[in-house]
């Protein structure tokens, strides 16, 4: 099988509707000897934070010398995004090969996009000897197809609503199937959240035996500002309290993941991972997550990458991409817009897919936009401009372009846009991988520093 043949079979895969279930994973798991019990994971669940979770832990440790595995997803433009050993992704050769395993241990079984890229994920995992991997959970975490393992540390990052359609339709229901990950006598650190997700997380914790670890209860952190915080210890690591710490993704809310990471790590220690203070520093200090909050200054017509000199803001065009995609997202970038970014006007390039709370994204942003560019990335659950259209409000709708596609939207906005002003670019990842690709290139084989 060729890359581009695996890819055609992924295609093929996506055709099936998302599926929630282990029987399918645990059956073909152990028809190639069961990889995923040959590794030692940290498995993060969560509605939103994990792939920042996930990609701090995985530089701290890199920083401290560890070989490190990484699977999240969805990924921006390119599948192979989805699988990282420290700062290499999977190569096409390595990749196609895997997918021919995979294919052939199924024979006429069939499984899903998500549970075929799980299965190739720790299959590349296992052959590759790694010190650890981290597993992010796709969507759920009771039923999600990485919940076959057991890890050494599980961690759920922020819960809010999202995928009503599959995990329920109130936060006692989706943290339900967020605390599915905790397994029978394995540690959790925990987001802080509301009493009715604490509750469903205690009692599950309990009903497993597992030691249960939540920010702002067991350890806490403190400081206004992402360049200069600190990490206190609490209950949870009596004494411990690490000051001068510096996110280099912006937005509050990173102080929170951030401080998640730390206390992972304290209980890695106990696994015998040794990370020194500075090799944490460094690590939080230098984190890359590509279309989450990040900032791009182009050159408008070639849309070279530029450097702003004092005040000179001619022929420059500024982006914001960034993936929020549920109202809890949103609502997080709107005030971090607010609080970090200055702007004369916002033009805002939106995209969704149809089975998210497009009405609830809205709410948000609208106030803040200038203008609201609406388009579609390509995808069978991408929603036509039409469809997005239909839920603003009628005061919203004076302010509105409709671009059906992309690269239109974005020369719209860049029409529109002085130096002073700011594009901004959310409502999907699979949207701001869309823009990203059209802006910057593709990220996979891009060196992360």
């Amino acid at each position: 099988m060729t890359y581009d043949e695996a890819l055609q079979l992924l295609d093929e895969l996506q055709m099936h509707k998302i599926k929630l279930g282990l029987g399918a994973m645990r059956s073909f798991l152990e028809k190639v000897g069961q990889p995923e019990q040959k590794l030692k994971i940290v498995h993060v669940a969560g509605t939103n934070g994990k792939g920042s979770v996930s990609a701090s832990l995985l530089n701290v440790l890199q920083k401290a010398g560890y070989k490190v595995g990484l699977y999240t997803s969805p990924h921006l433009s390119c599948v192979r995004e989805r699988f990282r050993i420290n700062d290499t992704f999977i190569s096409e050769e390595d990749f196609a090969r895997l997918a021919q395993k995979v294919a052939d241990a199924l024979g006429e079984e069939q499984i899903t996009y998500f549970e075929f890229t799980t299965a190739l994920g720790l299959l590349w995992f296992e052959e590759n000897e790694l010190d650890l991997v981290i597993l992010e959970t796709g969507l759920g975490g009771r039923l999600d197809a990485t919940n076959v393992v057991t890890p050494l540390v599980s961690v759920i990052t922020s819960i809010s609503m999202d995928h009503e359609a599959y995990l329920g339709n109130t936060l006692t229901e989706v943290a339900g199937e967020k605390a599915g990950i905790i397994k029978a006598g394995v540690p959790v650190i925990a987001a802080p959240g509301s009493e009715e997700v604490v509750t469903v997380l205690r009692n599950r914790a309990e009903e497993q035996s597992a030691p249960l670890y939540m920010l702002g209860q067991h350890f806490s952190y403190s400081g206004d500002s992402n360049d200069n915080w600190r990490w206190q210890g609490g209950k949870y690591a009596p004494g411990v309290e690490i000051d001068g710490l510096r996110c280099s993704m912006r937005g509050a809310y990173q102080r929170e993941n951030a401080s998640l990471v730390i206390a992972i790590l304290q209980l890695l220690k106990e696994n015998g991972f040794t990370i020194s203070e500075s090799q944490l520093t460094d690590g939080l200090a230098t984190v890359i997550w590509p279309g989450r909050l990040e900032y791009l200054v182009l050159e408008k017509e070639s849309r070279k990458k530029q450097q702003i000199n004092g005040e000179r803001l001619e022929n420059i065009v500024r982006y914001l991409l960034d993936g929020a995609h549920n109202p809890a997202g949103v609502k997080n970038l709107t005030m971090t817009l607010a609080g970090e970014y200055q702007y004369k006007k916002l033009y805002v390039v939106w995209g969704a897919m149809i089975d998210k709370d497009i009405r609830g994204g809205f709410s948000s942003i609208l106030p803040l936009a200038d203008t609201l560019i609406l388009t579609r990335p390509d995808g069978e659950r991408s929603a036509e401009p039409e469809q997005l259209a239909a839920c603003l409000p009628d005061e919203a709708r004076d302010k509105t372009v409709l671009a059906r596609d992309v690269a239109d939207a974005l020369k719209e906005a860049e029409q529109l846009a002085s130096g002073e002003d700011l594009i901004l670019v959310a409502g999907s990842l699979y949207l701001v991988g869309a823009v990203r690709k059209e802006l910057v290139g593709e990220l996979v084989g891009v060196q992360i520093d």
